[in-house]
């Protein structure tokens, strides 16, 4: 691996794919295209088929066909081992200890979390597509991953369980996606309280018991907090709080302006205290 990039989001990290002896062009290149969807550039084929620039391979590969697929090397998975921390996936697992081949197993997901505070050079190792690793494969490697499905049907497509543990890594291999960064969206704590603030306005303008509005107003709080809302969402919850309480207050006003309260305009979205 070379660069940066390659290094994905976090340089003290490396990250390679390993397949051994896949039957099919397709399922390498839909690895491959898998691998530069969450930000791992190298590789590794143990006794592959030939793999045609015109073939299947190049075809199922998407822009992966640009650098992942034919920068591909081809290895023996003693020379991984030798090189690696090991990861192999399987779809059978052992339930308890007295058989260690298979087990203990982790989900991808307590994969990723096992790896959240250690620096190494990690190959996730895939297997046939109609047998998988055998035993004396796994029992070379270090870690196993078994990734939970339905047990009338445990069996994945080698394409689909490669991008099932890529994606759960993607916290090492990806800086940045093309999602908007949601964490800066949340409106500020002044905006929010002044929702709370109408809210207690409503209440008191329809009257809400008494007994009763310490606890709602608390419900509310909890409500808003767990929602994290955006500044134009708590804008609009202002709003509609607002007017709700005057149209309590003062029904006349918003009968003689229209049939409701969404009569007025577009001001409830967005609107100012």
């Amino acid at each position: 691996m070379s660069g940066d990039r390659d290094a994905g989001a976090d340089g003290g990290r490396e990250f390679v794919v390993v397949v051994v002896e896949p039957e099919t062009p397709g399922n390498v290149g839909t690895i491959a295209r898998a691998m530069k969807n969450f930000g791992i550039y190298d590789l590794r084929l143990v006794n592959p088929p030939p793999l045609d620039p015109d073939g299947e391979a190049y075809g199922f590969a998407g822009h992966a066909r640009e650098d992942v697929l034919p920068n591909a090397t081809e290895t023996t998975l003693e020379e991984v081992v030798e090189e690696f921390h090991t990861i192999g996936t399987t779809a059978v697992s052992h339930e308890d200890s007295t058989r260690h081949v298979r087990y203990p197993f982790k989900t991808p997901v307590e994969i990723a979390d096992s790896l959240e505070s250690v620096e190494t050079k990690t190959a996730l190792v895939f297997g046939r597509e109609g047998t998988g690793l055998d035993n004396e494969e796994l029992a070379m490697l270090d870690e196993v991953c078994c990734i939970p499905a339905d047990d009338r049907y445990p069996v994945l497509n080698l394409g689909q369980a490669a991008t099932i543990l890529m994606y759960e890594l993607r916290r090492f291999t990806v800086e940045e996606t093309q999602l908007p960064d949601v964490e800066r969206e949340r409106a500020s704590e002044d905006e929010i309280e002044v929702v709370y603030r109408f809210f207690d306005e409503l209440l008191d303008a329809v009257d809400y018991r008494e007994h009763k509005r310490t606890k709602t107003s608390r419900m509310m709080r909890r409500l808003l907090g767990r929602a994290h809302p955006t500044e134009r969402e708590a804008a609009t919850l202002t709003g509609v709080f607002r007017r709700a309480a005057e149209a309590v207050r003062d029904p006349d006003r918003f009968r003689d302006a229209g049939d409701g309260l969404g009569d007025r305009g577009d001001d409830t979205d967005g609107a100012e205290p």
